[in-house]
């Protein structure tokens, strides 16, 4: 089954997750960058005007660089990222919706500093139509993958 690790990270954590992941898998690997990077300033969450609080509770697209080449031969989807406001930041909700799910099998798994996977895979699920979410699940760091994996 061809596979693709793709992840959108902040800090880094979530890249080394995937990083790992793709490795223990043999899978192709697609960082989800915004066309515009964010700054630390851009994700401080605390502050109320910060960037992503600004996208997250005004429902906007994150305009995503890049494509994934070959997209149609890959069966099977690991998609990463921290968890912001209890659910995926707004960069990955608009990178589901420029591809085609259908038929695909996907995986989640997210890094946070204190949040559980919550009802993620149900918000997702709109944006990836055709595809089935086998697993979710909080990682809080590459030794996590095992819980992933089995």
């Amino acid at each position: 089954m061809k596979t693709l690790v793709a992840y959108f990270s902040a800090q880094g954590t979530t890249a080394a997750v995937a990083e790992t992941l793709a490795k223990r898998l043999g899978a192709d690997l697609f960082e989800i960058r915004p066309q515009v990077p964010y700054t630390a300033a851009d994700i401080r969450w605390t502050n109320p005007v910060a960037r992503c609080n600004r996208e997250k509770i005004g429902k906007k697209d994150v305009p995503v660089a890049g494509t994934v080449a070959n997209w149609e031969s890959y069966e099977l989807v690991y998609l990463g990222f921290p968890i912001w406001y209890y659910g995926a930041p707004n960069v990955i909700n608009t990178f589901c919706k420029g591809y085609d799910w259908q038929g695909k099998q996907a995986v989640l798994f997210a890094t946070s500093g204190g949040s559980d996977i919550g009802r993620t895979a149900e918000k997702l699920q709109p944006y990836m139509p055709g595809a089935k979410i086998l697993k979710a699940r909080v990682l809080q760091g590459p030794e996590g993958l095992d819980e992933l994996l089995g």
